[in-house]
């Protein structure tokens, strides 16, 4: 019997220690620590296997659900709550959308973040060098040696903008609005911060996405009500 058992835990799929987990994920995810994992398996988005010693073990797909959660945290901004439904719906074997209409079919098909040279960034914005500097000039893109494709939806923004005589100039105040949003977020989380535990970091991250979340629904809103009047 036993030499039957230990056949078919070598025919199964392997299962990993936390720190397997840690050392395949890291590469990509260097924040990911042993609190964060515990923290995303409280909140039901992966549930990894038992000993009988109670250790976790995790297991291939659960390794390929943690970087789909990690990449939906990192490339859209996404609160748990929302990747929770979104994990749900495609459990259930449904094809759900992510915000701004993004359909994912499959874990390996989450674009990976991008880095664009500036002449990159120029070039797939369809702008030109004095827009990306005027951008910059009006604190909408920060400088940097390489730029994400958050730089890049904000250049491309700009060009379409600049069409209808919208100049990055007219949009100085949304840095400042920006930094005001901060400022709230950050005195919500005063007293999750002051703990300086893992597991109160992981939550202070969170909590800010939800927070900054509820302000874009707040946002929207009065634009939508503002328009309404036009």
């Amino acid at each position: 019997m036993a030499a039957t058992s230990a056949a078919r835990s070598q025919s199964g799929p392997q299962l990993l220690s936390i720190g397997q987990v840690l050392a395949r994920l890291n590469p990509e995810f260097p924040d990911l620590s042993p609190s964060k994992l515990r923290f995303l398996e409280e909140r039901q988005l992966v549930t990894p296997a038992r000993t009988e010693s109670g250790y976790r073990k995790f297991s291939p797909a659960d390794v390929e659900r943690l970087r789909l959660v990690l990449s939906m945290q990192r490339d859209y901004y996404l609160p748990l709550k929302i990747i929770r439904t979104y994990l749900d719906e495609l459990d259930a074997g449904r094809e759900p959308t992510l915000p701004g209409g993004i359909t994912v079919t499959a874990p390996s098909m989450l674009p990976s973040e991008r880095r664009l040279s500036r002449e990159e960034l120029i070039r797939e914005a369809g702008a030109n060098a004095m827009l990306l500097q005027d951008a910059i000039s009006a604190s909408l893109i920060v400088p940097a040696e390489h730029y994400s494709e958050d730089a890049l939806a904000v250049l491309k923004a700009l060009v379409e903008l600049q069409r209808s005589g919208i100049e990055p100039r007219h949009l100085r105040g949304f840095r400042a609005a920006a930094e005001r949003e901060l400022g709230l977020i950050e005195s919500a989380l005063i007293p999750i911060a002051r703990r300086k535990d893992a597991s109160s970091r992981a939550k202070a991250q969170e909590l800010a996405r939800e927070i900054a979340g509820q302000l874009e629904v707040v946002r929207s809103s009065l634009i939508r009500s503002a328009l309404g009047r036009l």
